[in-house]
């Protein structure tokens, strides 16, 4: 896809979304479904059945997905078609590249055995190793506007309000 099929292709829905904005606001859901067969997870990812289980530094087989490494994949995801879509849109040629994310976790947090270790990732870093003819100037404005526009590392950056019920 170049630069003028993407702008065809988004015209229509950004016209429609301007003229109407609550068309924009599509809810989006996951699923997982749990059983007896030990501490997992399944869940649909539309694509295929992911069995999400503990890491091994919390007692997992490793044989299970874990969701941490779940949240880092949605992010590189996430940031590799984003920059894929800015590189696309400014013409800018990426020849191939590399989206990576690594992320800091302290199990002690997650398993109870410290109160002041966090539950949760301390901190993520996102990077790309492009193979490309940009300029630095170029570069700076990928990168600057996949920042901007990539979904998942906003939804981290600036958390919205998150609720847990039960049905």
């Amino acid at each position: 896809m170049n630069a003028d099929e993407l702008r065809a292709t988004q015209a229509p829905l950004k016209d429609k979304y301007r003229q109407e904005p609550q068309a924009a606001v599509i809810t989006l859901k996951a699923a997982g479904d749990l059983d007896s067969s030990g501490v997992a997870c399944k869940v649909d990812t539309g694509r295929a059945i992911v069995e999400a289980g503990l890491h091994p530094a919390t007692g997992g087989t490793g044989l299970q997905a874990c969701s941490g490494d779940m949240l880092l994949e949605a992010l590189v995801a996430c940031a590799g078609v984003t920059l894929k879509a800015v590189s696309t849109a400014l013409a800018i040629p990426i020849r191939k590249g590399t989206v990576r994310a690594e992320g800091d976790l302290d199990f002690r947090g997650t398993l109870g055995v410290a109160k002041d270790a966090p539950v949760g990732f301390r901190d993520i870093r996102l990077s790309f190793d492009l193979d490309t003819d940009a300029t630095p100037e170029q570069l700076a404005t990928l990168y600057k506007l996949t920042e901007r526009y990539c979904v998942i590392y906003q939804t981290l950056k600036n958390p919205p309000p998150l609720a847990l019920s039960a049905a």
